[in-house]
Order: C-alpha cells, then structure tokens, then sequence
C-alpha cells in the first residue's frame, strides 16, 4: 500500500518505505502515521521482503509533529490525546519491531519524533550535514512515546542530556552517542552504506535475523541468572533445530551458499 504521504517501493527483496512530505519537512500528522504503521506492518507480513529501508524526500528526514497537526491536538480532550499518543507509540512499535531488519536512511534533519523513528530503526546512516534533536521541552512537552526507543539507541545517560537541553546534535554527536552507525560525507556515500548493508544482510538468514532482533529485544537489561542462561539456551537450540540452521550449516560444512543466500540491490 501507498498513502499520499508515505510511499513503498520495492527492489528485489528490499522494500524502501519513504516519507513524502517534503513540503512541511516530513512532520508528522495523523494520516502519515497510520500509513507508517500500516506500511510496516504489511512489509513485515511479506515473505518476499527481506529488508526495508526508511527513506525521506527534500531536505529534511523528519521534523516531528506538523504544526498545524500540533494545533488540533491543543484543542483534543484528553482521551482523544491519549489515543492520538497511543498511535504514534504503536507505529514507533511497527517500526522497532519488523521481523526485517529495517534500515534508516536519513539524508536531513531528525528533529523529535523524527529522532524518534530513526532511534526505532536497526540500523542508522546519516549524511554529515544532518541534525538532530529532542526539541520537546522547548514547547513545553516531553518525548513520551518516542522514549523507550531513544533509550535503546543512545543510553539512559545521554538521553538525560538531549532529552533536558534540547541540544542540536550533529551527524558526528549522534554518531558518538549511538544514534547513527555510520555518517557519509554526501547522498552518493549515503546511498553506497545502504547498498553495502543490503548486501550483508541479503546473505544472512531471514529466520536468524528476525530471531535475533528479538533476542536483542527481549535479552536486553535482564540480569545473567538462572533464567536467562535457560531462555538464551532454549534459542539457541531452536536456531539450530530450524530450517535455515539446518540448511546454514550444511551449506558451510559442503562449502556452498545457502539456499536464502541472494545479492543485495545494485
């Protein structure tokens, strides 16, 4: 599916997902988030999509809430704020979530719940001339929903920084505190760390990625006792009893390619 503000398209096996609101830089409105939550959800569902990357058009990748979507919300009780707030929690959700591994392209500026989506993603490539920022204490709000993921990326203690100061961050600061993987010196530099994690992640095995992402997930913060020890065993056993680790190890052991092995776009 397609809406006017957020468009899908597909190469091989790498789905891009692209916002398309260059107009007011991306924002954020009601419409663009269900189009998100239901453009993950359905790339999740297909066997045929193997990656997905999260794109934007125009100079920014996403500067959060639309203004004038902002001004509506002013005027929503509070349950219907409660629910609002719900939705872009639950696209956040779609996004973190995806059994593909989703890949972040962020060619602009990333401000709240721009910060947000990228911080949702697996993995993340900026151009260096990007910014990013946790501007909501400057409108008196807070980044609620965006938070769980923000911690993931960067940490409880910069989070505490970003999140009080409202601090723009460059492309090397995001980097530094883990928000981007890599930085590039322009869209060509962007477009090539994409293609080369496309290729990476087109010869790794789709039940093993998703099954690590909810390792990552779900492992992430529990102490090392008796319990994990079971759970991370129990997964390990189960990766090697399903068919792409029976397949993955016969394709080593007879020195071939196995068979979900494919080249990644070019």
């Amino acid at each position: 599916m397609s809406a006017a503000s957020v468009q899908i398209s597909r190469h091989g096996a790498v789905a891009t997902v692209t916002l398309a609101r260059p107009e007011v830089r991306n924002a954020f409105d009601a419409a663009t988030i269900a189009a998100l939550h239901a453009a993950f959800l359905e790339l999740g569902d297909a066997a045929q999509v193997r990656v997905v990357v999260l794109a934007a058009t125009g100079p920014a990748f996403c500067a959060g809430a639309d203004l004038r979507y902002m001004k509506q919300l002013a005027e929503f009780s509070d349950a219907q704020n409660r629910d609002d707030a719900l939705q872009l929690a639950r696209m956040l959700r779609a996004v973190a979530e995806c059994p593909k591994p989703v890949i972040a392209r962020v060619q602009g500026d990333a401000f709240a719940g721009g910060f947000g989506l990228v911080a949702a993603c697996d993995l993340a490539v900026a151009v260096q001339g990007a910014r990013f920022c946790l501007s909501e204490v400057k409108l008196g709000l807070i980044p609620g929903t965006i938070m769980p993921h923000v911690l993931r990326a960067i940490g409880p203690r910069a989070a505490q920084r970003y999140t009080l100061t409202a601090e723009v961050l460059d492309a090397a600061i995001a980097q530094r505190i883990g928000l981007l993987h890599e930085v590039a010196a322009d869209a060509a530099a962007l477009d090539a760390q994409v293609q080369r994690w496309c290729h990476a992640l087109l010869v790794a095995s789709p039940q093993a990625l998703a099954a690590a992402k909810r390792l990552l997930a779900e492992v992430a913060h529990r102490p090392v006792n008796a319990a994990l020890l079971a759970d991370t065993a129990e997964r390990i056993a189960e990766a090697r009893a399903s068919t792409d680790g029976r397949e993955g190890i016969a394709a080593f052991l007879s020195k071939r390619p196995p068979n979900w092995a494919e080249p990644g776009p070019r």
